[in-house]
């Protein structure tokens, strides 16, 4: 796997995936809602920390500088 983001977008996934995850288990989101969002903070955590995200590679993107 090529790293294909940069390190704006790393600290981006990896904040958001916090703030999800403090909601979450705060009791704020809950039910269906809040497991999706927490899946979902878990694959911006995953991405965030391998500085790979699979998405990109379809459309060729990488946030990534050269």
């Amino acid at each position: 796997m090529k790293q294909n983001m940069g390190s704006v977008d790393r600290i981006v996934r990896l904040v958001i995936a916090v703030i999800i995850a403090a909601l979450y288990f705060s009791g704020k989101l809950t039910g269906t809602l809040g497991i999706v969002l927490l899946v979902l903070a878990a694959i911006f955590a995953v991405t965030g920390f391998i500085s790979f995200c699979p998405l990109y590679l379809p459309f060729g993107l990488s946030t990534k500088k050269k």
